[in-house]
């Protein structure tokens, strides 16, 4: 059995990032290197870097948006051919490699901010019948207008479909083991280190 290059490494993600030795794992006739950062479904993957992840997506979906700005606040085309090109356009640059990420609820937060500006671009204002001004819709009324899942909501599921593809796989498959295996060997006795 021959493995790529690229497959051949591993990274471990400690509570404490100081803790662990560096060293290489062998399973059947390969073996993998320990390295602090890999690049898996186009995400940089490295430790406590999820925030610095998801802040790089945000990014490119600012930058996306900004170069359809003009379609979106436009009022010629329809409402629903706007939230077509956010879902086709925009919302693919932000969630590309979502299946790897475990957000907090801070990331969460900055997905869901990101998600009513770009909201607010397509729906615009609306104007209040008592004081006849204009004004910003609330988070709510985007959503009920928007008649889809929010952004988090759209996460979730897709990671659980990646542990749910991987759990399907032949057992022969090192992603396989690595999810569903047991290590072989005894803990050392006493408490662990936190």
């Amino acid at each position: 059995m021959e493995v790529n290059a690229d497959q051949t490494k591993y990274m471990v993600m400690p509570l404490d990032q100081n803790a662990g030795q560096s060293h290489n794992i062998k399973i059947d006739n390969s073996s993998f290197e320990r390295v602090e950062e890999f690049r898996y479904l186009g995400t940089t993957l490295n430790h406590n870097a999820i925030q610095e992840e998801i802040k790089s997506r945000l990014k490119s979906g600012n930058a996306c948006y900004h170069s359809v700005q003009n379609i979106l606040s436009s009022s010629l085309p329809s409402k629903n051919l706007k939230i077509k090109i956010y879902r086709t356009v925009i919302l693919p640059v932000v969630l590309c490699g979502c299946e790897t990420w475990s957000p907090t609820l801070r990331e969460e937060r900055r997905q869901r901010v990101f998600e009513s500006r770009v909201l607010t671009g397509i729906f615009g204002s609306k104007r209040d019948e008592v004081t006849r001004e204009w004004r910003k819709l609330h988070n709510e009324e985007l959503n009920d207008m928007y008649f889809s899942h929010i952004i988090v909501w759209v996460i979730k599921p897709r990671r659980i479909r990646l542990a749910g593809h991987v759990a399907c796989m032949e057992e022969s498959r090192c992603v396989y083991r690595v999810l569903m295996g047991k290590p072989n060997g005894k803990r050392a006795l006493g408490r662990g280190t936190r």
